[in-house]
């Protein structure tokens, strides 16, 4: 009579350890008999028939890869360290199993690889002023290459690039003359819209001698109102050429005919 309770709970046991529970973002790749089956399965419960069938767990959530620092010599022979960060993401879990031994490892591998390569092709001013534009670049050879492993590569960028001594302290002087470059010509413009004005003024003034006096009884508010110990003496210039004796320029006679 206990025959049959062992075999039925033999069956039990054997049906509850055929069942796997896989969450929202894992799908399950199963071989049967060491065949892959058309479709992955999960989320949720699935059935998984031991010895016969087997399952590899596939999570499909965005993986965040930090590529190590790598020695790099761009174009104009500058060498640099450089590293990045590669987010990815498996879109087909089957390809991913049986195109690629270790999907993670061959990412890894192909970033820094890639990195070097690409890096190596500019110079190193598009390196530090053309970020996105090397993003991009990164990001479509990254793709194209992964594509194949049922992987999809969502976005490249380049951390940091760390540069040699000698080679901040170049950057830091050309910065510098080229600062001092714009101050030059901010100044030489702002002296000859200046020198535009006074010749105005000396136009306005030409034509009414009266603004002459006006602007030197200004100078002298603008003096009196300040607390120094100035004192001004305004003096006409017939005055002057008088004490001087200096002969007041006459007008030019007219020629005779």
């Amino acid at each position: 009579m206990e025959a049959p309770y062992i075999v039925i709970a033999v069956i039990v046991l054997y049906a509850l350890s055929c069942i796997r529970i896989l969450k929202e973002y894992e799908r399950g790749v199963i071989f049967r008999l060491g065949r892959v089956l058309p479709e992955p399965k999960g989320p949720g419960i699935i059935l998984v028939f031991w010895p016969i069938d087997s399952i590899t767990r596939i999570p499909l959530r965005v993986e965040t890869h930090e590529v190590p620092p790598q020695d790099i010599v761009t174009r104009d022979n500058v060498s640099v360290k450089v590293n990045a960060v590669v987010y990815f993401r498996v879109m087909d879990a089957t390809r991913a199993v049986i195109q690629v031994s270790n999907y993670l490892y061959a990412t890894s591998q192909l970033a820094q690889t890639t990195l070097r390569s690409v890096l190596g092709e500019v110079e190193l001013d598009e390196l530090l002023s053309q970020r996105e534009k090397l993003n991009a670049r990164l990001q479509e050879v990254l793709d194209r290459h992964t594509e194949p492993w049922g992987v999809k590569v969502a976005l490249v960028e380049v951390k940091q690039v760390d540069l040699p001594e000698q080679m901040v302290r170049a950057i830091a002087r050309q910065a510098e003359a080229e600062r001092e470059r714009r101050a030059k010509v901010i100044h030489a413009d702002g002296e000859f819209q200046a020198a535009a004005k006074l010749a105005q003024a000396a136009e306005v003034i030409q034509r009414q001698p009266a603004a002459i006096t006006l602007r030197y009884l200004q100078t002298l508010v603008e003096i009196g109102t300040e607390q120094n110990t100035t004192i001004v003496f305004p003096l006409p210039i017939d005055v002057i050429s008088r004490l001087t004796g200096t002969p007041k320029p006459e007008a030019a006679a007219p020629a005779e005919t």
